[in-house]
């Protein structure tokens, strides 16, 4: 890279796009956020004003034709994510792309290609904000053998955003917009994989409870395409442990977001919410107990530092490549198979 500043274009400005990318890529020395483009004229508009973006364009492919941004974050639901994605690094811009990171594996493969086909252009996806800040510590106990020989796996994201069956479809219930990935399963699933091997085969079961939902966009209903609960039975080859997710949208006080871990000689139980709890217990401990992270010793959201830093050459990308998002996404497409077919799936997928 030369002296000037990195010029980034943002494609979509969604939630995280305003509330973590925006301010993350301004805290940056010798970067400028120059272009947008939303979904509407209007709101394209009206985040151009809102963050004194100087340029605003008509639509995507106008943004990506523009020669004087070098690199495009695509913050754009999932079904825009490939296209967008693989257009960019085509023009030869570095991409950030929201997670998750395409609606199938069919999609993510044309990403890995991509990025393959542009060596020379960063391509990474936002991680899931969920264990960064324990994960350190986790990671650390973890391969000191604090568990022992893993037996068992649970991984829980279980609430009642979606209990409100007057409300309207939410995009995350729109396989079309979101692909097959259900609720919080893809971005949890990355969580664990962080600390353990991915499983080697999995069962899954699905149950839509309420199967249409108002149109937020005119009148009547509209089909819900993603289950509202799902529950998947894991199988890790190596270690013989047995794992059990369950997510649903529509439990009223649910556990939340949970990933426990249970070993021979150890259990690891982390609990998320506005700070990361970590609890854990060793054979002949009468109960878990919670344990205190140094803070010196806390990992922390650092997505635009990581996506500019490895632009600039200054470090390699950590979370997430499309590699590894690809990795994930099988995982999901492995239990929408499943739960669709009644039968299970052994990964990685093949087809």
């Amino acid at each position: 890279m030369t002296n000037r500043a990195l010029r980034v274009g943002l494609v979509g400005a969604g939630d995280n796009t305003r509330r973590r990318h925006i301010p993350g890529l301004r805290a940056l020395s010798g970067v400028e956020l120059v272009g947008v483009v939303n979904r509407t004229a209007d709101s394209t508009a009206r985040v151009a004003r809102d963050y004194g973006i100087p340029k605003q364009y008509p639509n995507w492919q106008a943004l990506i034709a523009d020669d004087s941004i070098d690199a495009v974050v695509v913050g754009t639901w999932p079904n825009l994510h490939c296209d967008v994605t693989c257009a960019a690094l085509a023009a030869g811009k570095h991409v950030l792309c929201e997670a998750r990171m395409a609606r199938s594996v069919a999609e993510a493969r044309q990403m890995v290609a991509a990025a393959a086909a542009h060596p020379d252009r960063i391509a990474m996806l936002v991680p899931s904000p969920f264990g960064l800040e324990c994960d350190p510590e986790v990671s650390r106990i973890v391969t000191t053998g604090f568990l022992g020989d893993l037996r068992e796996v649970v991984v829980t994201g279980a609430d009642d955003q979606f209990h409100d069956y007057s409300k309207f479809l939410h995009w995350r219930q729109d396989s079309t917009i979101s692909g097959v990935n259900v609720l919080s399963l893809g971005i949890m699933h990355e969580v664990v994989s962080r600390w353990i091997p991915q499983p080697e085969r999995v069962f899954a079961q699905a149950q839509t409870f309420e199967p249409s939902r108002p149109n937020p966009h005119g009148d009547g209903d509209l089909r819900v395409t993603v289950p509202d609960s799902v529950h998947v039975m894991t199988q890790y080859g190596q270690s013989g442990a047995s794992g059990l997710y369950h997510f649903s949208g529509v439990t009223l006080t649910g556990p939340g977001k949970q990933v426990h871990l249970y070993g021979a000689l150890g259990t690891i139980k982390v609990i998320f919410g506005e700070h990361d709890q970590v609890f854990v217990s060793r054979m002949g401990d009468k109960e878990l107990r919670q344990i205190t992270i140094p803070a010196e010793d806390l990992g922390s959201w650092r997505v635009e530092a990581e996506f500019v830093g490895a632009i600039r050459g200054e470090e390699a990308v950590k979370r997430n490549d499309f590699a590894t998002g690809l990795r994930d996404l099988e995982f999901t497409e492995a239990v929408a198979r499943s739960a669709t077919n009644s039968r299970s799936i052994m990964l990685p997928l093949v087809d």
